[in-house]
């Protein structure tokens, strides 16, 4: 398969701290691939220095064959990475279909393609008039992986999409991904420490340590404590 995101010798960290160092990895076209580790590991490091929002201090990071590591993180969203980051971070004060059309603006782009996200994402249609501040956890998390489709991009990021939810909403999250991946052919990086969250999404599982790739783990694995202990430090219990 084709690689869509191609990171070599990744490093990057905040002003003088070094949080990733020498990360490489591929991720092909509409594969899904889990990225696994504690917290302080360096995941949402990694994903903030592919989306621009943390500039590379080494390495080169290619997305559908460009070299975007000097890019601004608005190009590297019209060229079609898209970011749900971790906490949402939904504009509380704005309705739910304000934060949509704000995902599309985003991407350079209008109004013309959020009825089909609202219609692939059927829990936002009663809650489109509501303020996102008042929305529950599940309802901001579809929000704002919604905004993050109203984009239209190619490859999505995913950070910590379970933190805060309720159990029957994590579920429906893992539905919702399954359909677009096999609807819209979508690759998505997934950073997650939800051991059933992401054996069931997963192609494949990479582990992060101390900022740096250490191995990879095959999803169905991840139901064997011993394993994941050895490999990762967590317990599935």
């Amino acid at each position: 398969m084709t690689a869509l995101l191609e990171i070599h010798g990744l490093a990057s960290g905040y002003q003088k701290i070094p949080i990733i160092q020498g990360v490489s990895l591929e991720v092909a076209a509409g594969e899904f691939v889990g990225i696994l580790g504690h917290n302080g590991m360096g995941k949402t490091t990694l994903l903030r220095t592919v989306v621009g929002q943390i500039p590379a201090t080494a390495g080169t990071i290619r997305f559908d064959g460009q070299a975007i590591e000097g890019l601004p993180s608005h190009r590297r969203a019209r060229l079609g990475i898209g970011y749900v980051p971790q906490g949402r971070q939904i504009f509380p004060g704005l309705s739910a279909l304000d934060n949509l059309r704000i995902g599309a603006a985003s991407a350079g782009l209008g109004d013309e393609g959020l009825d089909e996200v609202i219609e692939a994402l059927p829990r936002l249609k009663p809650i489109l008039g509501r303020a996102g501040g008042v929305l529950s956890g599940g309802e901001q998390q579809i929000l704002a992986l919604a905004r993050c489709l109203c984009g239209q991009p190619k490859l999505i990021l995913l950070d910590e999409p379970t933190e805060g939810i309720q159990p029957s909403i994590i579920d429906e999250i893992i539905d919702i991904l399954l359909s677009l991946k096999g609807k819209r052919g979508l690759t998505i990086v997934l950073v997650e420490q939800n051991l059933e969250f992401i054996r069931r999404l997963s192609d494949r599982v990479l582990i992060i340590q101390k900022g740096r790739m250490t191995g990879e783990i095959p999803p169905d694995h991840l139901g064997d404590d011993a394993l994941v202990a050895e490999f990762v430090g967590m317990s599935t219990r």
